[in-house]
């Protein structure tokens, strides 16, 4: 199948929130989803962005029944690790169900990796839900190594009240 992977543009932030809710769904965790259109405008396009994203398109030919050509995207961010210096950060990798199974995933992936070593990373980090098999057996394949048992790491949020709290003096 006849595909294209390129980096987002503002313009693309509408069918961005889109997959992210489709992604959302098929997590079963929609009702947390409170971003909107414009925040990924104004975090992921601003002077200095908050996040950077990859889209995966489809010619026209190729398009969906709902006449939709983005079909899955990647976010992504760079990160320091003070213990082996510059990483990056792959948030969502989603890629619309009949689309799955065609290269698109590897390639979205690709992408953020190919973005890393540029930019001079020594590694690409992500987090997926444990209950997520056939999300790690992809990642697996990869090449990709959980790291969860050896590191005896917690992945920890504090948001809210607690953050609110937490940021007083």
């Amino acid at each position: 199948m006849e595909f294209s992977i390129r980096a987002a543009r503002v313009e693309d932030c509408k069918d961005i929130r889109r997959l992210i809710g489709e992604l959302a769904e098929s997590l079963k965790d929609a009702d947390n989803v409170t971003i909107t259109q414009r925040d990924l405008e104004r975090d992921g396009f601003s002077e200095n962005p908050f996040f950077h994203c990859v889209v995966a398109e489809v010619p026209e030919q190729h398009r969906t029944k709902g006449s939709l050509t983005k079909i899955g995207y990647t976010t992504y961010f760079y990160n320091y690790n003070t213990w082996c210096g510059r990483t990056i950060h792959m948030g969502d990798l989603y890629v619309m169900p009949e689309f799955r199974g065609k290269g698109i995933g590897r390639a979205l992936m690709s992408k953020v990796a190919q973005l890393g070593l540029a930019a001079g990373c020594h590694q690409l980090n992500f987090t997926i839900f444990d209950w997520n098999k056939s999300a790690q057996d992809f990642y697996l394949r990869q090449g990709c190594i959980d790291i969860t048992a050896s590191t005896g790491k917690h992945f920890m949020c504090c948001k809210g009240e607690a953050l609110e709290h937490l940021a007083r003096p």
